[in-house]
C-alpha cells in the first residue's frame, strides 16, 4: 500500500512543478522581459545605476508635440541619465505621465512611474536640503500626480515646511543682529556727539570764566588806581578799562528761521524723521564744514537738512565783542504736519 501511495504521489508532484515552471517562463516572457526592455537604457542601465552628474541639464522639450513612441524614447533616455523628475519639462516623470494621458492603459509607463517613485522622492529631498523651495514644490506636485495618497508626500511636505521655517528663523536672526548693530552704531554716534557738545560747552564756559576773571582783575586794579590818584588819573583809568576788551561774549545765533524743503520722495512715502548736524559758523556769519552726526531714517532727509543749514543766516559768536568762528550742533526735524 505504501509503495503504491509513493508511486501515485510522484507523478502529481512532477505535474505541479511543471506547471509552476511554465508559469514562471510565461511571466518572464510576457511581463518581466517587456518591462525590463522599457526600463533599460541603450547600454542596459537601471534607475539605480550611477550616472555622471557633471553633464549640464538639457533644455525643456515640447511634451505635447511628441508622439507616443517619441515620449517613450525620451522617457528611457531621461531614466538613463537619472533625470527622474528634473529638470522641468525634460524628465522621465513628465514623459511617462504624458504617455498615460495619451494611452491610459499603458502598463509599462504606469509600472515605470511606480518603480521610479522612490528615486524621484530622494531627489526631492535633496532639493529641499538645498533650499530650492520652488523647485521642491514643483517636484512634489509632480509626485502627487502619480500617487497622491503616498505617505512619502506627507514626509516631504513636512520637511519642506521645516526647512522654510528654519530659513525664516535664520533670516529673522540676521535682521535682529543687523538691527542691534545699527542701534549700537546710532548710540555710539549719539554718545560721541553728546560728548563733543559737552566738551565744547565746557570749553566755552572756561573761556567765559577766564574772560570774567580778567575783567574783574582789571576793574579791581582800576578801582585801586582811582582811590589813590587824582580825578585826572581816574579818567585815565576809566579810559583804560574801556579799551581793555570787556565786550560781549556769546554763541552764534540765527538771525532768521531755518527753512527746510521736504523731500518729494519722503512726502510720497509719508515718511517723517530728523537729522543731527554739526557745522561751523564763521566770523562773517556764513556756514561751512557741515557734517551729519545722526539721522532717522538714514539717507532720507540728509541732503535737505544740509541745504537748509547752508542757506541759514547767523550772527557769529562773540568773544569780548570780537566776532569769531564757532561750532554748533542742531537737530532739524521733518514733520508731515508742516512740510515746506
Amino acid at each position: 500500500m505504501r509503495a503504491r501511495a509513493r508511486g501515485a504521489i510522484r507523478p502529481a508532484t512532477i505535474a505541479v512543478l511543471v506547471i509552476i515552471g511554465a508559469l514562471a517562463i510565461a511571466s518572464w516572457i510576457f511581463i518581466i522581459k517587456p518591462h525590463e526592455d522599457l526600463m533599460s537604457a541603450d547600454q542596459g542601465a537601471h534607475p539605480s545605476t550611477p550616472v555622471s552628474q557633471s553633464q549640464h541639464a538639457p533644455p525643456p522639450v515640447n511634451v505635447d508635440a511628441l508622439s507616443l513612441n517619441e515620449l517613450q524614447d525620451e522617457a528611457r533616455k531621461a531614466m538613463n541619465q537619472q533625470r527622474y523628475i528634473a529638470p522641468a519639462g525634460n524628465n522621465a516623470f513628465e514623459f511617462y505621465l504624458k504617455v498615460l494621458q495619451k494611452q491610459p492603459g499603458n502598463q509599462a509607463a504606469a509600472d515605470a512611474l511606480r518603480e521610479t517613485f522612490p528615486f524621484a522622492a530622494s531627489n526631492v529631498e535633496q532639493v529641499i536640503n538645498q533650499r530650492d523651495f520652488n523647485e521642491a514644490e514643483r517636484e512634489i506636485d509632480l509626485l502627487a500626480k502619480v500617487d497622491p495618497t503616498n505617505y512619502t508626500l506627507t514626509i516631504l511636505r513636512s520637511k519642506l515646511d521645516a526647512q522654510r521655517k528654519t530659513l525664516d528663523e535664520e533670516q529673522q536672526k540676521q535682521l535682529d543682529a543687523q538691527r542691534q548693530q545699527d542701534l549700537a552704531t546710532q548710540k555710539a554716534a549719539a554718545d560721541k556727539a553728546a560728548a563733543d557738545k559737552a566738551a565744547a560747552d565746557k570749553a566755552a564756559q572756561e573761556q567765559a570764566a577766564l574772560a570774567a576773571q580778567q575783567k574783574a582783575r582789571q576793574e579791581e586794579q582800576s578801582a585801586k588806581t582811582a582811590s589813590s590818584n587824582t580825578a585826572g588819573s581816574n579818567a585815565v583809568a576809566a579810559s583804560n578799562n574801556a579799551g581793555a576788551g570787556g565786550g560781549e561774549t556769546r554763541d552764534a545765533i540765527p538771525v532768521s528761521s531755518i527753512r527746510v524743503r521736504y523731500p518729494s520722495s519722503a512726502l510720497r512715502n509719508n515718511q517723517e524723521g530728523w537729522v543731527d548736524l554739526q557745522y561751523t559758523v564763521n566770523a562773517d556769519g556764513s556756514v561751512t564744514n557741515i557734517n551729519i552726526v545722526n539721522a532717522e531714517p538714514r539717507h532720507v532727509f540728509d541732503s535737505a537738512a544740509i541745504e537748509a543749514i547752508r542757506h541759514a543766516k547767523f550772527s557769529p559768536a562773540l568773544r569780548d565783542g570780537t566776532a569769531i568762528a564757532s561750532q554748533q550742533q542742531k537737530r532739524i526735524e521733518f514733520k508731515l504736519s508742516n512740510p515746506q
